[in-house]
């Protein structure tokens, strides 16, 4: 079966949605598919670009490439499920957000002008064709699902994407620090962690690993609160680092604002660490369950989350109870299921 996984390309950017894509690419391949990633850049600003990046995909022919056939096209988030093919399945990361759930928010810029409001209209008419054409629609999240059936009336199969590093996460003692991993933008509420970390009274230090725009804000942040010798920015790490350090965690701090789905939850749980998140934290909350593999609490107090945390360092056996639900419950996230489901194939 020839293969073409269909992803959008944010120039110098890279998170969560890449990885999906790579991960998926490189699955196939080890599987024995003849499977190739399709990309095209993204951009939205001028608006009009956003317009533009969609008829792009809508233009390309990928029904036949190299002389041969494709026999599937897997299309990903907005707008490469604009493609046009006989044999479409959409496994959508996430849908353009400004125009849907985060629309009047402080996390989109668009406002409610009649500029606006046309590129709005736009969006939602091409993205209400264009998904409907699929001949399986599937999301990375139940969250994500049910925003598809908010604002388009469309239904979709939830997809749980594996993490990246598959069977080599592993668990290990619970040491005396908090970590938190992933991209340093303003959705994804660092700054939350910053504040909890000013109002934990044990000696539990954070580890922060990723990079993003947010990093000297954050930087900034830490100093002003005099937590520079407590609260560590790690930048990027390498993979095995990244497994050491999820490890050897005492819990991780994961709270991002009505997040998709949420690499990290599946990471932490696969480490055998309980998670801790915010009410609103979205996807993440399909896997964290108040006292039973982590904590949730309201994102604007900061100190309910400290409390937790010194509860944790005070506690090591309540935490290997709850990090012990947390593996449980992501045992049937697997490649073999998704690659299954997505081409039909059983192997």
């Amino acid at each position: 079966m020839r293969i073409c996984i269909c992803a959008t390309q944010i120039p110098f950017s890279r998170g969560g949605a890449e990885i999906h894509v790579e991960s998926l690419h490189r699955e196939l391949l080890k599987r024995d598919f003849d499977a190739e990633l399709v990309t095209v850049p993204f951009s939205w600003n001028p608006r009009l670009q956003i317009l533009k990046s969609a008829v792009a995909w809508r233009l390309l022919d990928l029904e036949t490439m190299g002389g041969a056939a494709v026999d599937l096209v897997i299309a990903t988030r907005f707008p490469s499920y604009m493609i046009e093919h006989a044999n479409k399945v959409v496994w959508l990361i996430h849908q353009f957000r400004q125009v849907y759930d985060l629309f009047g928010t402080p996390y989109s810029d668009f406002e409610d002008s009649p500029e606006d409001r046309s590129i709005i209209d736009k969006v939602r008419r091409m993205d209400n064709r264009a998904l409907s054409e699929a001949r399986g629609l599937y999301t990375n999240a139940a969250n994500t699902a049910a925003r598809l059936k908010q604002f388009n009336g469309l239904d979709a199969t939830p997809l749980h994407v594996p993490p990246q590093l598959g069977d080599d996460y592993r668990e290990g003692p619970f040491g005396d620090y908090l970590f938190s991993a992933g991209r340093l933008d303003r959705m994804k509420r660092v700054d939350l962690l910053i504040e909890t970390m000013r109002h934990v009274e044990s000696e539990v230090r954070c580890k922060i690993a990723g990079i993003g725009p947010e990093r000297e804000a954050l930087a900034e942040k830490i100093a002003r609160a005099g937590l520079a010798d407590r609260v560590e920015l790690l930048g990027w790490v390498d993979d095995a680092t990244l497994l050491e350090l999820y490890a050897n965690s005492l819990a991780v701090f994961y709270a991002p604002y009505d997040e998709d789905y949420g690499y990290i939850t599946v990471e932490a749980f696969k480490s055998g660490k309980p998670v801790l998140t915010a009410t609103d934290s979205g996807g993440v909350l399909e896997f964290v369950e108040e006292g039973r593999t982590g904590f949730i609490c309201e994102p604007d107090s900061p100190a309910s989350f400290a409390r937790r945390v010194d509860e944790l360092f005070a506690d090591r056996e309540r935490a290997a109870e709850l990090g012990r639900a947390g593996a449980a419950r992501v045992v049937e996230i697997t490649w073999d299921r998704v690659i299954e489901t997505l081409t039909g194939r059983q192997d």
